[in-house]
């Protein structure tokens, strides 16, 4: 991720508000123009739009007033363009439209019923977190409710406990560079254990290893970029998150699971997990990089 264009999957209501809200932060802090897209249903072979050509124009017309409305709420500092598009799904037209601007980064906002500070994975969310190519984040609902002069203040990199994460590490660092924000490695060890286990010996011994990898990643850091490490242990993924200290002005990065399919994303079970707990955006990062 640098500083090329952020792409906004942008709906009329508080997610695509949301969305729209993390995004303009980060195009703001890494001087990135924002691309704004709203995505209508496909006009050929969609059954779900009647096929009158009035209510086609009607619904263009509203949807480029529901942009230029959007549009009020981002900084003057933010260069943006607004824009329509048709597809099939929500989540296609969007991985097309990043790919048409060259976008390296797709916001979108969570699934309503989701706590609030929280993210609910709703349909669009988990077809672009098992299909796209391009990295997205995922903005937590009340996102909206960030003073815009708080910027990015964090990024933190959840490289897991076990060492491979290039892909991850490298958008890290160059968001990080981009945003101007100090960088923190991260890795989560849970205590999900059978009964009869030696817990304090499980945990010791996860723990060393947590902090093997994070010292194998700090040194596979480039010359100038320096970074906090820390390992969270909790009796599971979410108690571990929720012992964490996070920055309201924060985002997170993780990696995808080994099942995703090379320059694919595919959110794996820890990150998921996270998800549920993570008061801050995620970023999910294919397993390696488009170039």
């Amino acid at each position: 991720m640098t500083a090329t264009s952020i792409l906004v999957g942008y709906t009329a209501n508080a997610a695509g508000a949301d969305a729209l809200a993390v995004a303009s932060r980060l195009a703001a802090a890494a001087d990135a123009p924002l691309e704004v897209v709203m995505v209508l249903p496909s006009e050929a072979g969609n059954s779900s739009v009647p096929a009158d050509a009035g209510y086609e124009r009607y619904l263009r017309a509203q949807s480029r007033e529901w942009l230029e409305e959007a549009s009020k709420h981002l900084g003057a500092d933010v260069a943006s363009k607004l824009h329509l598009r048709y597809a099939e799904s929500f989540a296609e037209g969007l991985i097309e439209a990043a790919h048409e601007f060259d976008a390296r980064l797709i916001v979108i906002g969570t699934a309503r019923g989701g706590l609030l500070g929280r993210s609910r994975i709703g349909s669009v969310a988990n077809e672009l977190l098992h299909s796209s190519d391009v990295p997205v984040l995922l903005a937590p609902s009340g996102s909206r409710e960030v003073p815009a002069s708080q910027g990015i203040t964090r990024i933190t990199a959840a490289v897991g406990t076990r060492p491979g994460a290039d892909a991850l590490l490298e958008s890290a660092i160059r968001l990080a560079r981009a945003t101007h924000a100090p960088l923190r490695l991260l890795s989560l060890v849970p205590i999900d254990l059978p009964a009869g286990l030696d817990a304090d010996l499980a945990a010791l011994t996860s723990s060393v290893h947590a902090e093997e990898v994070l010292d194998e990643a700090r040194q596979a850091l480039p010359d100038g970029i320096e970074a906090t490490v820390e390992t969270a242990t909790g009796e599971t993924i979410e108690h571990a998150v929720r012992a964490l200290d996070w920055h309201q002005g924060e985002l997170v990065l993780v990696g995808s699971s080994r099942l995703a399919a090379p320059r694919h994303l595919f959110l794996g079970s820890t990150a998921a997990k996270m998800l549920r707990e993570l008061p801050a955006p995620m970023i999910v990062v294919p397993r390696t990089t488009r170039s």
